[in-house]
């Protein structure tokens, strides 16, 4: 075993020690605070970032109630997430198709409705007497 070299160590755990402590204490003193930033956007930015503020915290907050209400579930969260996903990508397919199928009856509808007066019939008015 030979001699050891307490200058070395000592040299080693003062620079550690700035890597470690000195590394992140610089970062916060040169990392700008919020405030800071906003004040530096340009006044269109700072009334747009206010006006959607509001929605932005709302939005927050309901993902915030989503995922408090999903870790209830014995099941982990990004299964129940993956669940809602599809299930919100199944509603809105269903809505498309009955957007698509409504546009198309109108879009017959017209149709029947320009025959009739090129034919010069009367123009159904949607009502039917029975």
């Amino acid at each position: 075993m030979g001699k050891v070299n307490w200058w070395l160590w000592t040299k080693m755990l003062v620079a550690g020690g700035g890597v470690i402590w000195g590394g992140p204490a610089l970062v916060r003193y040169l990392q700008p605070t919020d405030e800071e930033l906003f004040q530096k956007y340009n006044p269109e930015l700072q009334k747009r970032s206010l006006e959607r503020r509001y929605e932005r915290e709302k939005e927050f907050d309901d993902f915030v109630v989503k995922l408090k209400e999903q870790a209830k579930s014995d099941k982990p969260i990004w299964i129940l997430q993956a669940e809602e996903e599809k299930a919100n990508a199944t509603n809105m397919a269903r809505q498309q198709k009955l957007t698509e199928s409504l546009r198309l009856a109108e879009e017959v509808k017209a149709r029947r409705e320009a025959m009739r007066k090129e034919a010069g019939l009367p123009v159904d008015s949607g009502k039917q007497g029975k």
